[in-house]
């Protein structure tokens, strides 16, 4: 079928649906909700069979689905109608949640609906939950929509007419610090995560509060701030303490809390942990692991999965202590995302932004460096999240790599106005060939793990209902003969020795370019970073996601 996506911007969900019509070969083209105006105009230019929005913050103008098919994927369950619907689940703390596929009508989320898949509600922040679990349940209703819309005898079940919920506005999101929990507290910001955040002032800047989790040991003044660690705050409550690890200061930009705070928190002691901690610690840590025999899982929890130039050097570290630790070692990346490559927010934010800019993908190289150059042990990247740009390289500088069903990667660098490093021009066509690895970092769409198998980028995918155990049989299964253990790090160190000029040069060759693109003022990339983290709204869809059909 021919199938149009209007969406407010290309974001994680619409991505996976994007990616999960092409894998069913439908004819996908997508439109951005630039204005009502555009909108029909480019439906009636494309006369699709199907008109989806499975991210969309306007109405969808009525003159679309009075004459052309028409359904919205909303984030809530039965009856559940309106805007804030995961926050308010969030807020109510319910057991189940879910996901419809309805079509749309003049009244909001009124419309009759077409597929449902639901899930256990998480503790957690609304944007967690909405790039795993929503996501999946998408995924889900989404090949039952497809389904029921073509079967001739199909009844759609009537939405619940519930009365739309009110939107949580900021004052019901505000902390009490006199009498809010700490539960309570970390709840307030879970639900307002990524957006709008929690309106605070803290040590008199008025700001917003992202990322909380609870912490075990230390206990002080009311909102006190106890400690700082890796970009993190401790903060004091009725009841113990909390983690706030990031904060946008009124009008700016989401920055880690220490960077907002940092003229006004110089006597607050850095708190440092190991280098590497158990995962199921009870305090802020980004980096983490869970060793099972002879097998280590290595963790890095870095948020938005954006990796700064600190964060990589300690993640450069921990592979090479953890090369003679362990005999297999599984790249696990975070709760969220795999890696996202470099701190985009970090270095817009610099007052060296060429500088920056250029430690900051240096220190990306060293990590992956040190994993290519793990010559006595095996190493497997697990893309059992999203993964975009310097990200998605890293995993493939492992020797194998494992996918999730219904994840999305981008192998590419050119939307951020950069050519990129991170080895990729020696670790992707290895696996793709030259051909096919130009012609995904030309294209700059997503691709799903599958799409990836089948072009030799990836190993192999497992399901997501049985992802961990999988992961973990494939990983003790290269332990289970010694000799062909040994005979694969034999191998391995002699591909190494023959590669290592030519992965060298490569490098240096991709540095040699992305130069001018870090230091030169008149480089795209530092208006396009500026427009990415400044979420500045698109003015036109990409020519990219525009389909054959605009060709």
């Amino acid at each position: 079928m021919k199938i149009l996506l209007i969406i407010s911007s290309f974001n994680s969900l619409s991505q996976s649906v994007y990616c999960k019509l092409r894998e069913l070969n439908h004819e996908i083209s997508v439109k951005f909700a630039i204005s009502k105006e555009l909108m029909i105009e480019e439906v009636q230019s494309l006369n699709p069979d199907i008109v989806l929005s499975p991210f969309l913050k306007e109405y969808l103008p009525c003159e679309i689905f009075e004459n052309y098919d028409s359904f919205i994927l909303h984030p809530g369950i039965i009856g559940d109608r309106g805007h804030n619907s995961l926050d308010h689940a969030i807020n109510d703390e319910v057991k189940q949640w879910g996901v419809v596929i309805l079509k749309a009508d003049h009244e909001l989320d009124a419309g009759d609906i077409y597929a449902q898949a639901n899930f256990p509600m998480r503790i957690s922040s609304k944007a967690s939950i909405y790039r795993n679990e929503v996501n999946k349940a998408s995924l889900e209703a989404l090949e039952e929509f497809l389904e029921n819309y073509q079967n001739k005898n199909f009844i759609p079940t009537k939405q619940i007419q519930n009365d739309i919920h009110t939107p949580i506005t900021m004052d019901k999101r505000i902390i009490d610090w006199n009498n809010d929990t700490t539960k309570e507290i970390i709840k307030k910001i879970n639900m307002s995560d990524s957006y709008p955040g929690v309106k605070e002032n803290l040590l008199g800047i008025d700001c917003y509060l992202y990322g909380a989790s609870y912490e075990e040991t230390f206990r002080g003044e009311l909102k006190e701030i106890l400690a700082k660690r890796d970009g993190a705050i401790c903060i004091g409550t009725i009841d113990g303490a909390l983690w706030i690890s990031h904060i946008k200061e009124v009008g700016k930009f989401k920055l880690p809390a220490t960077y907002v705070l940092k003229n006004k928190i110089k006597g607050i002691a850095e708190n440092r942990l190991p280098l590497i901690v158990d995962y199921k610690m009870k305090t802020y840590h980004e980096i983490s692991m869970i060793q099972k025999g002879e097998v280590t899982y290595l963790y890095f929890n870095f948020y938005n999965g954006a990796m700064s130039s600190a964060q990589a050097l300690r993640l450069k570290y921990a592979v090479d202590f953890l090369k003679d630790e362990c005999k297999v070692l599984v790249l696990m990346g975070g709760d969220d995302f795999f890696s996202n490559g470099i701190h985009l927010n970090i270095l817009e934010d610099s007052k060296k932004q060429g500088e920056d800019g250029w430690s900051n993908i240096n220190a990306m190289n060293d990590v992956v460096k040190s994993v290519l150059l793990s010559e006595d042990i095996i190493t497997i990247a697990s893309f059992s999240k999203n993964a975009g740009a310097g990200g998605v390289f890293l995993g493939l500088s492992c020797d194998y790599v494992i996918g999730c069903d219904g994840v999305v990667l981008n192998p590419h660098y050119k939307t951020m106005g950069l050519t990129g490093s991170e080895y990729h021009t020696y670790s992707l066509p290895k696996r793709v060939g030259y051909e096919k690895a130009q012609e995904l970092l030309d294209e700059c769409l997503p691709i799903s793990v599958s799409e990836a198998k089948k072009i030799n980028m990836i190993d192999e995918v497992f399901q997501s209902s049985s992802y961990m155990k999988d992961l973990e049989n494939f990983s003790n299964a290269l332990l289970e003969d010694e000799d062909k253990y040994e005979d694969f790090i034999d191998s391995k160190k002699d591909k190494l020795y023959d590669d290592e000029e030519l992965m060298e040069s490569c490098k240096e060759k991709e540095l040699s370019i992305m130069y001018d693109e870090f230091w030169l003022s008149s480089s795209s990339f530092h208006t396009l970073r500026k427009n990415f983290v400044n979420k500045t709204k698109p003015t036109n869809t990409p020519k990219r996601l525009k389909g054959k059909t605009d060709a």
